[in-house]
């Protein structure tokens, strides 16, 4: 059973700074999400859109946070981004599970989410909640090496 000692909660204007500073330690990482190092945090915490933003957080210190983007046309764009310590602990299902419930409550019918196919954990995670694979973007990401990734394009129907 995974460890829940951590809270989810809707997001508020004071987690800006936290949420920029946990997001860059994971663009840190280069390997989980699009954005790569360097991060302006300052700047990114002002452009964070709290609608729709859920965080966990430990004593005070995000853990983690999850955005859905709803769109005009009713379905919502999902990005996750969980702290390396965190992951595996029940952080990612909590967050979903926040996320779904505040989609549905906001009449919206799907959710979509882009995620590279060397993140295998999170594909898993996106399966337990029902997403399915919907296609592949080709060579979609360059990285600051110069590669460049594909993506899997994946949605869940509420």
């Amino acid at each position: 059973m995974p460890e829940r000692n951590f809270a989810v909660r809707p997001a508020t204007d004071a987690d800006r700074l936290p949420l920029s500073r946990m997001f860059a330690a994971v663009a840190e990482e280069r390997d989980g999400i699009a954005t790569e190092p360097p991060v302006d945090v300052e700047a990114r915490a002002q452009s964070f859109d709290l609608a729709g933003t859920f965080v966990a957080e430990v004593e005070g210190e995000i853990v983690g946070t999850l955005h859905v983007e709803a769109s005009r046309f009713g379905f919502g764009e999902l990005g996750m981004a969980v702290a390396r310590p965190w992951r595996g602990r029940g952080v990612g299902t909590a967050l979903m599970g926040a996320a779904l419930a505040w989609a549905r409550e906001q009449g919206l019918h799907k959710l979509s989410l882009s995620v590279f196919p060397h993140n295998v954990a999170a594909i898993a995670l996106y399966r337990r909640f029902g997403f399915v694979e919907e296609g592949r973007r080709i060579k979609q990401f360059r990285r600051a090496s110069g590669e460049l990734w594909d993506s899997i394009e994946m949605g869940l129907l509420l």
